[in-house]
């Protein structure tokens, strides 16, 4: 039995890893892929991780997976099926579907991220992969010199978008509101693109072709009108949805379903704690799922100090 298992290997997993192993735990990380790093892996350029700036997120990624293997970390491909949280000496039980491996330990620490949210519009699916993308990072090479349309307003939509403008023709940035929610720093950075052009109050009822994205239909929402707009490609960026669908019967989620958990990362269930863009928190960065890794393992070893 491992005094602590970390389901996910994201900024997170991968910190808490590091901070057990300094605690002198007996720990392993169950990842779902078989390369650490989440998220970050597809983020073309992080700019805002102090002390970093400029760092390209796939190397970012490798270096936090190499402090962990350097401290010892274990680390299993695991597709995590169940979560057993009822017993006492036994605190959590793991299940991996298929294999009926079992993993047992004292606590548990939920870190499984989130994933890109869905449009949801005819056209999406069908699409997807034929010019529908949730990563410009990874995809955008794709479309160099070509016309592709970005939807979202967030810091994500807007980093998208300018990294884009440096090798597409024409990009198109469509938000459903007349403002951005982005940072400011990177409204700037749009607005200062010559090949960017933001389409207002619109959104995306249907994307259009056959064996690829030929256009998007869109619907002005003040005007009440609709027009075709010719694009090679789409990239979604409209939030995220946190992986916790395996965990909800277990610990309490809030209604977009991510977990309910303080900075502490404390659960309200005994002996699970929630770590990064899987927790109900404000801010959803590389720097605070890091941070969240760090609390998370100080809230364990308070835990066993009184169990």
């Amino acid at each position: 039995m491992y005094d602590l298992i970390i389901i996910g290997s994201g900024p997170a997993g991968l910190s808490a890893a590091v901070y057990a192993k300094r605690a002198g735990f007996n720990v392993i990380v169950l990842e779902q892929n078989p390369m650490s790093g989440g998220q970050v892996l597809n983020t073309y350029e992080v700019d805002n991780y102090l002390g970093m700036p400029g760092s390209n997120g796939f190397d970012m990624g490798m270096k936090f997976r190499k402090h962990a293997d350097d401290m010892g970390v274990i680390f299993k491909t695991a597709q995590v099926s169940r979560l057993d949280a009822a017993g006492e000496q036994k605190k959590v039980v793991i299940l991996e579907k298929g294999k009926e491996q079992i993993y047992e330990a004292r606590a548990v620490i939920l870190a499984t991220g989130a994933s890109h949210a869905l449009l949801q519009v005819e056209g999406e699916q069908r699409l997807a992969g034929k010019g529908v993308s949730y990563c410009a990072t990874c995809d955008g090479a794709f479309f160099k010199d070509k016309t592709v349309a970005v939807v979202g307003g967030g810091d994500v939509a807007v980093e998208d978008a300018v990294f884009l403008a440096r090798m597409c023709g024409k990009v198109y940035l469509i938000h459903r509101r007349d403002s951005l929610r982005a940072a400011k720093s990177l409204q700037d950075k749009l607005f200062a693109c010559a090949n960017v052009e933001v389409i207002w109050d619109s959104i995306v009822e249907e994307i259009c072709g056959q064996e690829q994205v030929e256009a998007v239909k869109l619907h002005h929402l003040k005007e009440d009108s609709r027009r075709e707009l010719e694009v090679d490609g789409v990239f979604i960026a409209v939030g995220l949805h946190p992986n916790t669908e395996t965990f909800r019967e277990n610990v309490p989620c809030d209604e977009k379903g991510y977990v309910i958990a303080g900075e502490d990362c404390v659960t309200q269930t005994e002996g699970i704690f929630a770590a990064g863009d899987m927790r109900t928190k404000p801010l959803r960065q590389i720097v605070t799922a890091v941070s969240d890794g760090a609390n998370a393992v100080y809230s364990v070893e308070r835990y066993f100090m009184e169990h």
